[in-house]
């Protein structure tokens, strides 16, 4: 997910992308502890997409 298709998005809806994002990652993180996890890319993946989520959350309430 880029910035890009985050800033089309109103608020209510990147408060529940970011909701989905923070399960997503700790359902990643509990399948990395049990060794299930496959591809460990994705928890910098989704981390990532997390901060991208809370930076525009925070631009806006900035601005």
């Amino acid at each position: 997910m880029n910035a890009t298709e985050l800033r089309t998005k109103d608020d209510a809806a990147l408060a529940k992308e970011l909701e989905e994002l923070l399960r997503a990652h700790f359902n990643l993180r509990m399948q990395h502890a049990t060794q299930q996890l496959a591809n460990t890319a994705q928890l910098t993946a989704v981390r990532r997409d997390i901060a991208r989520v809370k930076t525009l959350i925070r631009e806006r309430k900035a601005a």
